[in-house]
């Protein structure tokens, strides 16, 4: 989870994540470059005294200065191309989860299970445990099973939400009236937290979003348990 002195990502959960950091620091990389390259260049002709009036044209700087930014836009515009293909690509889901927006909490169904639905509100300070996060715990946690393929539809009640987790890079926008779909594939165990990313509303700080990764075994026994 984030912290209050980060200032870079969160460690990546899902692929998808990875991706995406990659392709940051390979665009910061560039970016860092150009910025180095015209502030020694603005450096240069303030302190230097070459001159030249009688300069009309020159076809050769010209020819460079348009072919570089176009090469740097390339390299930017591949890796951005395959991370977003990545971010749609769904294949074969072993298991579905509905996300539906509500002012203010989400409430849950597992499209594969018959009887699994649920709502998630946020936990009110006085009942958190030792162990939980204010603002960031929630009554009922959302469990899915590591190293397996899920898909999240999204939708909203009410006004339009965002279903966020920065660690899993996913962020889906639910809609009143439409439904939109993203992939879950988790790497390890762990809780994750998230929350609505679009303004809803007067609380829309206050629908947190937990997820819990877990093993398959437990996972099995967990939505046994909810469907008695």
């Amino acid at each position: 989870m984030a912290t209050w002195n980060m200032i870079g990502f969160q460690d990546a959960v899902s692929p998808i994540m990875e991706q995406l950091i990659m392709f940051h620091d390979h665009t910061m990389m560039i970016l860092t470059m150009i910025t180095i390259s015209v502030l020694y260049m603005l450096l240069s002709l303030f302190t230097n005294k070459l001159i030249n009036r009688m300069l009309l044209e020159g076809q050769l700087i010209e020819l460079i200065w348009t072919l570089m930014p176009a090469i740097l836009l390339v390299m930017i515009a591949m890796p951005s191309l395959k991370t977003l293909y990545l971010l749609e690509e769904i294949n074969k889901p072993l298991i579905t989860m509905k996300a539906i927006g509500h002012q203010w909490y989400w409430s849950y169904e597992y499209s594969d299970f018959k009887k699994i639905e649920f709502d998630s509100y946020m936990k009110q300070t006085n009942n958190i445990e030792n162990n939980e996060f204010r603002l960031l715990e929630v009554d009922n946690r959302i469990l899915l099973p590591f190293n397996v393929q899920s898909r999240i539809l999204v939708t909203s009640q009410d006004v339009i939400h965002s279903w966020t987790i920065p660690s899993i890079g996913i962020k889906i926008d639910g809609s009143p009236g439409r439904i939109n779909q993203g992939s879950i594939l988790m790497m390890r165990p762990g809780i994750f937290y998230g929350q609505c990313s679009e303004i809803c509303g007067s609380n829309h700080s206050f629908m947190p979003i937990l997820l819990e990764s877990v093993n398959s075994k437990t996972f099995n026994k967990w939505i046994q348990q909810q469907m008695i």
